[in-house]
């Protein structure tokens, strides 16, 4: 009678060393923590990586929200991958076009060059695809390490972009949906548990452009009626239904000041010039204040942009 249930046990434990791998699989031990970070003291040095959700106006932006002696460099693409950019037999679509900026310079040399404080990067869109098909988490681990190998004290940052406005899923709902699992996980899951002392820190754009959006639907920043007001028009004044326009890419560099330079943006300039010198399409101050207090909050909010507990970074830094 001793038999049977002595039986069943060891088919149970012989079923749960089998199911075990999966089981690890399905449910992965829970991302380390990023460190806290003092805000800099200095003008940053900073690398972008990515395609045309950088593109030439965020990184020109951010420039001018930072402070005096912020100097950046990128390779961008169209719809580029990180494997793309790092395999040189990849061809890199648009790739003239997207790096005839002066501050093109070669990624590989310039991420491993350890000039720079800060290396933004990001992944394509739809990132299912680039995990699936891309290799996106490896990618993102050896962009990172080539960055840390390179100068011990280089920080990685990961843009969280968005997704298509007509998204089947629903726009909003994809990025909410998306981050913990997809960007933190499946992208920089990786990365972050082979260096667990210096995992990448997260800039939230989705986060930001999805509260953003809520607010001007909800009719609380002047001069913004619809998340379509933050995105570009074709020729003939088509919905650009992923690719941003000047007040899109103003809420973006926003968000990636806020997070860089651990500092609030409120009262930060709002009349700005695009890559090419022409003045870009601006906010009313009021409608740009309640922008930068979106911002702000929602990147606060974000445990892996790096801020200390309840109030070290927003405490310490001024507008």
């Amino acid at each position: 009678m001793r038999t049977r249930p002595t039986l069943m046990a060891l088919v149970a434990l012989a079923t749960a060393l089998v199911l075990w791998p999966l089981i690890r699989w399905i449910s992965p031990a829970p991302l380390p923590p990023v460190a806290t970070r003092e805000p800099p003291q200095a003008p940053l040095a900073v690398f972008h990586l990515g395609h045309s959700l950088v593109g030439p106006e965020v990184p020109h932006m951010l420039a001018q929200l930072a402070p005096q002696g912020h100097l950046w460099n990128s390779q961008l693409g169209s719809g580029t991958a990180l494997k793309e950019h790092w395999e040189p037999e990849l061809a890199i679509r648009d790739f003239d076009t997207a790096n005839s900026s002066p501050a093109y310079r070669d990624a590989r040399s310039a991420i491993g060059s350890g000039e720079y404080d800060a290396v933004v990067l990001t992944e394509m869109v739809e990132l299912r695809d680039a995990l699936r098909y891309f290799d996106g988490a490896e990618y993102f681990h050896r962009w990172a390490d080539l960055a840390r190998s390179s100068n011990p004290d280089t920080q990685i940052f990961l843009y969280e972009t968005w997704h298509h406005l007509d998204d089947p899923a629903g726009w909003e709902t994809r990025i909410a949906q998306d981050l913990a699992p997809l960007w933190l996980e499946k992208l920089t899951g990786k990365d972050s548990r082979a260096t667990p002392d210096r995992a990448a820190y997260l800039i939230p754009a989705g986060q930001v452009m999805a509260a953003v959006a809520r607010a001007a639907e909800a009719g609380e920043i002047d001069g913004l009626k619809a998340r379509s007001d933050l995105f570009s028009r074709n020729d003939q004044g088509g919905i650009d239904t992923i690719h941003l326009n000047d007040l899109g890419a103003y809420v973006v560099a926003l968000t990636h000041y806020s997070v860089l330079y651990l500092r609030p943006p409120l009262g930060l300039p709002h009349q700005l010039t695009r890559a090419n010198g022409l003045p870009a399409q601006a906010l009313s101050a009021q409608g740009a204040a309640e922008i930068q207090r979106i911002v702000w909050q929602v990147v606060q909010a974000q445990p892996r942009s790096g801020f200390a507990a309840k109030g070290g970074a927003q405490a310490s830094a001024d507008p």
